[in-house]
């Protein structure tokens, strides 16, 4: 891919993540040859919930378009953080997490980047 120009990305729809959450690909090494970052959009459904997870040795920063989430955190997810349409979050490399919608009839909509620019690749499933 030739880096010295724009390239823009339309999400042909949406795959399930590792987190088992729906994502619309936007910004990542596989669809523009970025080689520091992705970007993308995740949906979590009305009453839906991720896997527990972490991001091996990444960095996240999370913006959330609509609804309202519950983040919980922390070696067994003991903390928690609810943000809605209009924040930002940002969540430390290797930071235990579970975002979950507070609402059982809106889904909640974030934009969703971080330093790794293999978008997938650096989750881990956590059990806790």
């Amino acid at each position: 891919m030739n880096t010295s120009e724009i390239i823009t990305v339309r999400p042909q729809g949406a795959h399930l993540s590792k987190q088992q959450l729906p994502n619309f690909e936007g910004i990542s090494a596989q669809t523009t040859g970025t080689k520091h970052l992705c970007m993308h959009l995740v949906v979590i459904p009305p009453g839906g919930r991720a896997v527990a997870h972490y991001h091996n040795g990444y960095e996240t920063a999370i913006y959330i378009v609509k609804g309202r989430a519950e983040t919980r955190y922390g070696p067994n997810l003991e903390f928690s953080s609810i943000n809605e349409a209009g924040d930002f979050l940002f969540i430390p490399p290797n930071l235990p997490h579970q975002p979950v919608n507070l609402s059982g009839s809106e889904e909640v909509i974030a934009v969703v980047s971080r330093n790794d620019p293999n978008e997938q690749e650096s989750v881990v499933v956590y059990n806790t």
